[in-house]
């Protein structure tokens, strides 16, 4: 899939450059363990934190978004193993589920419950894809949902992925940020110290006012507003969510 999501080219190839480094890391590196760790198979105590975490981030998203999804289009960009699109689908959403990694897309086709494989009325489903999330192919939904797939980007890049997909975006947007803070710093200089096994992957905190006045800045995003944050910390984990609706 080939998207041009950013007007300077210096960006779109900054983006492109991680894109490509993140692909690399979750499809060749560390397939085997992700899919480990979004599964109930026993886990280092280290990731177990860090399954905690997320479980409890997922819930969080999903709370967010309308109970009832019948007739919704989802976008879970960043979609991994599947889990929050399975169940924004079990919700009656048609959750269009797109990562970079074919490997855990494969995965998370493998996982996928046959009722959630095909569309019906009044049921969601989820057609899985690899690639860009960017990519205008895709169509335009109601909810676009990133779960820890912005965490890889600066703000600048970050707030350049929401604006690209603004145009396409109807209600609200739902992702989470690496927030930069003493604490998280601290824990990931300590995890260079443990097994390559228990690294996690490159994030780059972000400072929340940074994130607000860029977000507050972007001409894309005039029409839209932060609403509610919430900061998920468990032990190796640490994320923070953030809801942007339309005026």
């Amino acid at each position: 899939m080939t998207t041009q999501p950013f007007t300077s080219r210096g960006a779109a190839v900054g983006y492109e450059r991680r894109r490509g480094e993140i692909e690399h890391y979750f499809d060749r590196t560390a397939a085997d363990a992700w899919a480990r760790l979004t599964s109930d198979a026993p886990v280092s105590g280290i990731r177990a934190t860090v399954r905690k975490g997320r479980d409890r981030m997922r819930r969080t998203l999903l709370s967010w978004l309308p109970a009832d999804l019948r007739g919704r289009r989802v976008l879970d960009a960043g979609c991994g193993t599947g889990a929050l699109a399975i169940e924004a689908a079990r919700r009656g959403a048609h959750v269009v589920a797109i990562d970079l990694s074919p490997t855990l897309v494969q995965l998370a086709r493998d996982r996928l419950p046959a009722e959630l494989r095909d569309a019906s009325p009044g049921h969601g489903c989820v057609e899985f894809h690899s690639g860009d999330m960017l990519d205008p192919a895709l169509g335009a939904f109601d909810h676009v949902v990133a779960m820890d797939s912005l965490i890889h980007y600066s703000a600048a890049d970050a707030v350049r992925v929401l604006e690209a997909l603004a145009p396409r975006c109807r209600e609200s947007f739902v992702f989470t940020y690496a927030p930069r803070t003493r604490m998280l710093a601290a824990m990931h200089a300590v995890g260079h110290w443990f097994p390559r096994r228990d690294r996690a992957p490159s994030i780059v905190p972000v400072a929340e006012a940074d994130l607000l006045h860029r977000i507050g800045r972007a001409a894309p995003l005039a029409g839209w507003h932060d609403t509610r944050t919430e900061r998920v910390a468990n032990g190796f984990y640490t994320s923070q969510a953030l809801e942007l609706v339309r005026r």
